[in-house]
């Protein structure tokens, strides 16, 4: 009776565990009521990998924005090891969950470094898209870069993708945020691959500069 007792209680701190760590966080409590909502859909980039939370740049975004007055509330939906076909999958229910203005993707790095085809990767951009227009909000897509030992064909056909499906939709299209960062080691982790808390509070200011203007010209009054 005792062991079916410990292994019940087990299976219920496991899944309590993982539910708060996949639930979204947002800061919406803190913001007028006129607030753009923006919905971060992105993977360990946005996930403050191997950090506290705390450290990671939508956080950091999000209290710079906070003391600065300006009224975006960012809420984080990204996780760890998320691929474009996650996002798709995920979505849908984000979207009623949360009915953003603006969804803004951050997707496509973990389908790069798996090998995925880039038809299915830019089928799959589109999809996100389309998905949070049809919902009735903006989106917004991140340009992505890999490492370049997948080759050269493939690092081209895969860079080029997201201008060609944010000009296909006529979304904007955000500047990889770790093009200059990457290339700095003492604002990586060793994986390389990674910010450290130095990066992560240099993606926040690189994003205050590229998506904050960006988002506060969008009309999300519809």
């Amino acid at each position: 009776m005792f062991y079916f007792f410990r292994k019940d209680f087990i299976i219920l701190a496991i899944f309590v565990y993982f539910a708060v760590i996949n639930t979204p966080i947002s800061h919406a409590e803190d913001q007028p009521q006129d607030a753009i909502d923006v919905l971060v859909l992105g993977d360990s980039l946005s996930a403050a990998y191997n950090l506290e939370q705390a450290q990671g740049w939508v956080i950091l975004l999000q209290n710079m924005l906070h003391e600065k007055g300006v009224h975006i509330n960012l809420i984080n939906a990204a996780i760890s090891g998320e691929t474009t076909d996650g996002g798709v999958s995920r979505l849908p229910r984000l979207l009623k969950q949360h009915m953003p203005d603006i969804v803004y993707i951050e997707l496509g790095g973990n389908d790069g470094l798996q090998g995925h085809s880039i038809k299915k990767l830019r089928d799959n951009l589109s999809t996100l898209i389309t998905t949070s227009l049809d919902s009735g909000a903006k989106a917004i897509l991140q340009s992505i870069q890999i490492p370049t030992n997948y080759g050269r064909r493939y690092n081209t056909m895969f860079t080029e993708s997201f201008a060609t499906v944010a000009s296909e939709h006529n979304i904007a299209l955000v500047p990889f945020f770790l093009e200059d960062i990457a290339l700095q080691s003492e604002l990586m982790m060793r994986d390389g691959i990674h910010p450290n808390a130095k990066g992560q509070q240099q993606i926040a200011e690189f994003m205050y500069q590229e998506l904050i203007p960006l988002i506060q010209t969008m009309d999300v009054s519809q």
